[in-house]
């Protein structure tokens, strides 16, 4: 969907990259979401106090709810993953409430920005089970069955391909869609207010894809590191 005004965009123009802008503006939105999760983590930990407020309350709070929550699923040998699965988790939630902000496009909306971070989640996952059980990992592609291993190799690889494309498309379909949804309803009706239900429902998605984006990510870390049955 061509967005009537986005306000980086016009800065781009400004400075003599108005192509760029609008050929990319994804990319220009990513770099804008990783600048405030740069500014956050600095005010988080300007300042440490023993008794946390502020900031520092509110990121000891997520980071160690999703550092246990991942655990949880993992069990303690996966918590040296989490600063991947964190980072990941926060971007990508960064970049879906852009999208709440009239003026702002969320990377999100581009397939280009999801499969990117589908393809770093997969391939990690691999690696990680490389790491785990070195060249024993080929069992986790064969099944427990000799003879049925050339079937069973066929269909785990289509398996771990189709994770790139569940990851990616559900997120980027999501997102797009909210977005389509809400410009028709501020060219229709923006006046009355309108589309200020489809806003709300959109924080709630944002965070949701987000977090359905985490809970695989860190299932399919939890798999890799499993023993091949």
């Amino acid at each position: 969907m061509e967005h009537p005004y986005l306000f980086i965009v016009k800065f781009f123009e400004l400075i003599g990259f108005g192509h760029f802008a609008h050929s990319y503006p994804w990319v220009i939105y990513s770099w804008f979401a990783m600048i405030l999760l740069i500014i956050f983590a600095f005010l988080a930990v300007r300042k440490i106090d023993i008794i946390p407020s502020g900031a520092q309350n509110v990121f000891e709070i997520l980071i160690s709810g999703l550092e246990e929550f991942m655990v949880d699923i993992t069990g303690e040998e996966g918590r040296r993953f989490f600063p991947l699965i964190a980072t990941v988790f926060l971007y990508i939630a960064t970049c879906n409430l852009l999208g709440l902000i009239p003026g702002f496009f969320p990377p999100t909306a581009s397939i280009n920005t999801t499969l990117s971070c589908a393809l770093i989640v997969v391939v990690f996952t691999h690696v990680i089970g490389i790491k785990f059980h070195g060249a024993k990992y080929i069992k986790h592609f064969l099944g427990p069955v000799w003879w049925l291993a050339p079937l069973i190799l066929v269909i785990e690889l289509i398996g771990h391909l189709a994770r790139i494309l569940s990851l990616s498309i559900r997120l980027f379909g999501n997102i797009t869609g909210h977005e389509l949804v809400l410009g028709i309803l501020f060219l229709l009706a923006g006046a009355f207010f309108a589309p200020l239900p489809i806003m709300a429902l959109g924080l709630f998605v944002a965070i949701l894809q987000a977090f359905v984006f985490l809970i695989l990510s860190i299932i399919y870390f939890a798999g890799a590191m499993e023993e091949a049955h």
